[in-house]
């Protein structure tokens, strides 16, 4: 048998209580169906952090540390376990989402690449719409490009790339990509009409002449012999270009 509520009304003899339980004036205020949803759907909106997008800031602060790891401890040095470890995730966190170590450098390759086109567009976030930039500003954004860590961490790969074959494909075909990327930012950048003859080509030196600075910036960083070296540069575009 029921027993009977502060309303007057019998409750079910299993003990749960009516769905319509109310209280009147003075008595305890029953549970609405507002306090019946669980406590972590009502948490605020900024507290529930998705899982996705949790995994991707993992993602990227192991790609981030990858990079960092080349560039100061080249690729002996460069373990998924010190990369975790820089990281602040877990071994076991960093294979989730990159299983291998070949995977988690050629990643970082990717990411390097992706990053040195986004470095160079912000630059000159204007260009092309709003008329030529400076060229030798180009050219000494260029050079900086080539000779900052971004470029430094994708060289220890290249080493790397040379001895281990498992990851040698990968790395040619992503710096492949990054190479036509950067040709094109640069055609754009300079304003570089390749119908000419020759004008294709000079674009081609200038890079292979920043990427060669970059090689020497690996054992001493001579920025006062770059200066001059890029205002020379800048003067032959002017002439080759116009």
């Amino acid at each position: 048998m029921g027993v009977v509520t502060p309303a007057g009304r019998a409750a079910p003899a299993d003990g749960t209580a009516p769905a319509d339980l109310t209280v009147p004036s003075g008595g305890t205020p029953s549970a609405t169906s507002a306090d019946r949803v669980p406590r972590q759907d009502r948490l605020p909106k900024q507290d529930r952090s998705p899982k996705q997008d949790r995994s991707r800031a993992t993602r990227r602060r192991l790609l981030e540390a990858a990079v960092a790891c080349l560039a100061e401890h080249g690729w002996a040095g460069s373990t998924v376990s010190v990369v975790a470890e820089r990281a602040g995730v877990s071994r076991g966190a960093a294979q989730h989402h990159f299983p291998t170590r070949e995977d988690l450098f050629t990643a970082a390759v990717a990411y390097v690449a992706e990053e040195r086109s986004t470095a160079l567009r912000a630059l000159f976030p204007g260009a092309p719409t709003e008329g030529p930039a400076d060229r030798r500003a180009v050219v000494a954004a260029l050079v900086d490009l080539y000779t900052g860590p971004l470029f430094r961490a994708a060289l220890h790969l290249w080493v790397a790339a040379s001895n281990e074959e498992q990851l040698r494909p990968q790395v040619t075909e992503l710096e492949a990509r990054v190479g036509r990327e950067t040709h094109r930012i640069a055609v754009e950048l300079l304003s570089a009409d390749e119908s000419r003859p020759g004008v294709r080509e000079t674009v081609q030196g200038l890079l292979d002449m920043a990427r060669g600075l970059g090689l020497a910036n690996l054992l001493t960083d001579d920025g006062a012999r770059r200066e001059r070296v890029v205002t020379q540069w800048a003067a032959l575009l002017e002439e080759a270009l116009d």
